[in-house]
């Protein structure tokens, strides 16, 4: 079973403002882009879990021109916050990193 990040050229997080943080899964080719979209294991829900935050809250976008998927939702505080240990988000990847994609249960033609 692959791992999103071998499926991947980018995986990134990044500040959206002060309160809001962007993941972005940019694919190596349209195979490995369809292949997940297709399984399933990025969705707003998947996020959501993911993250520990309201599925309404979360943002989700395909990006198919492009091969990319990209996510946004709130931070679990401010940036610059005391409380605080990421200022500028790029070290939120961590849940998407290991992601297993289950591609043996890709239905065909979904997309």
């Amino acid at each position: 079973m692959p791992l999103l990040c071998d499926m991947t050229s980018l995986v990134r997080s990044k500040n959206a403002g002060p309160f809001l943080l962007t993941l972005d899964i940019i694919f190596r080719d349209a195979g490995s882009y369809e292949s997940v979209v297709r399984s399933g294991a990025l969705s707003a829900e998947s996020i959501a879990r993911m993250y520990s935050t309201p599925v309404e809250d979360v943002k989700f976008y395909l990006c198919p021109e492009i091969h990319a998927i990209k996510a946004t939702l709130p931070r679990v505080v401010g940036s610059g916050d005391p409380l605080d240990t990421d200022v500028y988000g790029a070290q939120q990847v961590g849940p998407l990193m290991n992601l297993e994609i289950l591609l043996d249960q890709v239905p065909a033609g979904r997309i």
